[in-house]
């Protein structure tokens, strides 16, 4: 047996108090829409592309787990994957959530998903300067740094000018934390030099460059109001600049992609929206950060903005994970118009309800900014977000238009256009639903009948080489039955004690071949060895393996699922699962004979099992085992 985890009492006490502090349904539900399913709740999983819900998350157990892909763990370790942070960090994150303060942290060795012991890499992650904790350190205190410039009367009078001429409150200022870049070349440069501060964090977030010549640095963002970008949970990861002068070009810069910085899956304001778009399951998308701040300012607080005019997947994914609904609300101009339409590819197949708002339909203002600094403002602004239209709707609009009266050639001529678009769009990875939808209105608009357009999308799927590949639910390998056997154990505890000594070798963590779940069997061992309740918390707090962590909510979440959460039916599944790793290991120890009958599956024996009690107690025929 491998023995168990080394951990000093005072971390085990600091992880245990912090996930004794946590709710784990609000905190996931913080950053995703949760729905109620029976005695848990469902949303769809972050760590996959899924379609539909296949994550749950279990109260009762502090823990979540996806059906799909296999993600699963308690608080901290959501925290780890979803926020791509280290065991510290999240452990950290958490503990200032719940108000904990953690004792000072001393070196320990983990159980890694072999069920060997390493040494902690935490210390080095703290230490390197351009670790994720250094760049987001450096990050804060650049966000310190602007604000405390705006604020200053002489070297913020420009910028406040600017945010005042705008009509942005003082309440926006503080809940966007807005602050201002000096007009020098090294302010922030300064500041990093007098505090004694590693420079590299700042060079790796793109804060500072280097000069080509003579040495030494200089701010990347020199007069201009700033805009911090946070991530979902309040951290600031890079910065958005509006020139003060209008002589400098561009308009507008933002911080450069870095390893706490990913422009693709970033909407700036949703760490202030994001509350306000789970209640209403509604998100407003805008193009720029003074629509998103103007629209909070006027009330409308599920607003964010795209880092610039383009919508990606990875922003699409973000917002339907937290709402049902996703208003686009583009400029009025044919660069809205543009962006609008690039919208609408991103959000074809994504399962969530998108609507396209025209401004120019009901206002001559040439964006929501300043729409809503009217009188009425609000008014107007409201009717266009309830008039917003499907966006397939404007593209049947310019079909019909294209159409008009031209002759056959020309009518097939366009249908076969869209046609083509639709399969670029990945028409094949949408529900069948919506398919029929779609097909049927063009052949409404186009007047042929639904089949021939049908085929016609079939032909053009088949023949082109760039066909999007359809989006697959992650099929994970059916528990073996000594893997049902842990399974059983994190439920319930107690079940170890009816084995027979013959049968502890069916949980010896040398029979898994899987790594990760030889860790767990590990786990387990240990901690009967050791006289501790081998409980699914006991293994989740005896690791900070991810790897072991999903095995071991798995193995769990898979028996649960199968025995319905019923304590009696969880003990006629143990003891069916025991029954067939007996045989298992019976068979594995007579070695292959063609003669010998094959091994009953836990699930061909339970189903065998339902049969004959339906049948009654007065039918004693043997239901025959499969062949």
């Amino acid at each position: 047996m491998i023995p168990a985890l080394g951990r000093s009492n005072s971390s085990s006490d600091d992880r245990q108090r912090v996930l004794d502090a946590t709710d784990i349904v609000r905190l996931i539900g913080d950053h995703l829409a949760l729905r109620p399913k029976g005695r848990e709740f469902v949303c769809l999983c972050p760590f996959h592309d899924d379609h539909k819900p296949s994550m749950c998350v279990v109260p009762h157990k502090q823990i979540y787990h996806c059906f799909s892909c296999g993600a699963g763990g308690n608080a901290i370790t959501f925290v780890m994957e979803y926020h791509k942070m280290s065991y510290g960090e999240a452990l950290k994150f958490l503990a200032e959530r719940a108000g904990i303060e953690l004792t000072p942290w001393r070196p320990r060795r983990l159980v890694g998903a072999a069920g060997q012991a390493s040494g902690s890499d935490e210390g080095d992650e703290e230490a390197s300067e351009t670790s994720r904790s250094a760049m987001l350190g450096a990050a804060k205190v650049a966000q310190d740094f602007f604000r405390a410039i705006l604020a200053r009367p002489e070297h913020g009078a420009a910028a406040r000018a600017v945010l005042e001429n705008r009509g942005v409150s003082p309440e926006m200022v503080e809940l966007f934390q807005l602050g201002a870049a000096p007009d020098k070349w090294d302010g922030l440069v300064l500041t990093i030099s007098a505090k004694s501060l590693p420079i590299e964090p700042y060079r790796a977030t793109g804060l500072v460059k280097a000069r080509e010549q003579g040495g030494g640095f200089y701010d990347a963002f020199r007069n201009r109001v700033m805009f911090p970008i946070h991530n979902q949970i309040g951290q600031v990861i890079g910065f958005g600049g509006r020139r003060i002068n209008d002589a400098d070009e561009p308009k507008y810069i933002n911080s450069a992609e870095s390893a706490i910085f990913d422009k693709s899956t970033t909407l700036y304001g949703l760490y202030q929206a994001a509350q306000a778009i789970r209640q209403s399951r509604t998100a407003i998308v805008t193009e720029g950060y003074m629509d998103t701040i103007a629209c909070h300012q006027a009330g409308v607080r599920n607003a964010v903005a795209t880092l610039g005019t383009a919508l990606t997947a990875g922003n699409a994914r973000v917002l339907r994970r937290l709402c049902d609904t996703v208003v686009l609300l583009f400029d009025g101009d044919e660069a809205g118009q543009r962006a609008a339409e690039r919208a609408v590819e991103v959000f074809f197949t994504e399962p969530v309800d998108v609507r396209i708002a025209a401004l120019s339909s009901h206002t001559d203002a040439k964006d929501p900014d300043e729409l809503l600094k009217r009188e009425g403002g609000r008014e107007v602004f409201d009717r266009v977000v309830a008039a917003a239209v499907d966006p397939l709707e404007l593209l049947f609009a310019r079909i019909r238009a294209n159409i008009g009266d031209a002759g056959l050639s020309a009518r097939a001529r366009v249908v076969e256009e869209f046609v083509a678009r639709l399969v670029d769009l990945g028409i094949d990875r949408v529900d069948k639903v919506r398919y029929q939808l779609i097909i049927k209105r063009l052949s409404q608009i186009a007047g042929v009948d639904w089949e021939t357009i049908s085929g016609a999308v079939a032909t053009r799927r088949a023949r082109t080489s760039q066909r999007p590949t359809p989006a697959v639910e992650i099929e994970a390998k059916p528990l073996t039955a000594p893997e049902h056997l842990l399974g059983c154990i994190l439920n319930d505890p107690t079940l170890p004690q009816t084995l027979v000594e013959e049968d502890s070798e069916l949980i010896d963590p040398e029979t898994f071949e899987n790594g990760a779940v030889r860790s767990v069997a590990s786990c387990i061992s240990s901690l009967i060895i050791d006289e501790h309740t081998p409980s699914l918390a006991a293994v989740l707090a005896a690791t900070e393996e991810v790897a072991v962590q999903r095995a071991a909510t798995r193995l769990a979440s898979e028996v649960d699922r199968l025995t319905e959460g019923s304590a009696e039916k969880l003990r006629r599944f143990w003891a069916s699962s025991l029954d067939s790793a007996r045989a298992q290991r019976r068979r594995l120890k007579l070695g292959p004979d063609p003669s010998s009958v094959v091994l009953e599956s836990v699930a061909d024996r339970l189903e065998r099992i339902r049969q004959q009690r339906a049948r009654g107690p007065n039918d004693q025929r043997a239901i025959p085992r499969p062949a």
